[in-house]
């Protein structure tokens, strides 16, 4: 993957047009990842790779709520500690105070 400054595309517009047709770049500010930028082909539906996108994003995220339950042991509660956890959860976030049944 290339990468591309902000300051190109204002000032070389016709050449990311290029770039960008060629590959994917991800754009930068201040020699930082900030975004990407994604090609689309002449046949691309806009809305469908947006949707893919989403769904990709998700898709890494629940993997990585799944990683991090299964390294703090969260994986292996029962249905009645699931539900003694959003029960505190849920009267932390109001303010109250509720003790945890956790075994």
């Amino acid at each position: 993957m290339k990468f591309l400054s902000v300051r190109e595309i204002r000032n070389r517009p016709g050449a990311v047009w290029k770039r960008l047709a060629e590959e994917d770049l991800v754009l930068t500010a201040n020699g930082k990842p900030r975004g990407l930028l994604i090609g689309l082909g002449e046949e691309e539906d806009l809305e469908v790779t947006l949707e893919t996108l989403r769904r990709a994003r998700a898709e890494v995220a629940v993997s990585r709520m799944r990683r991090r339950a299964a390294e703090a042991g969260l994986d292996r509660l029962g249905p009645d500690e699931i539900d003694a956890e959003i029960r505190a959860a849920r009267a932390e976030r109001r303010g109250v105070s509720a003790g945890r049944d956790r075994g």
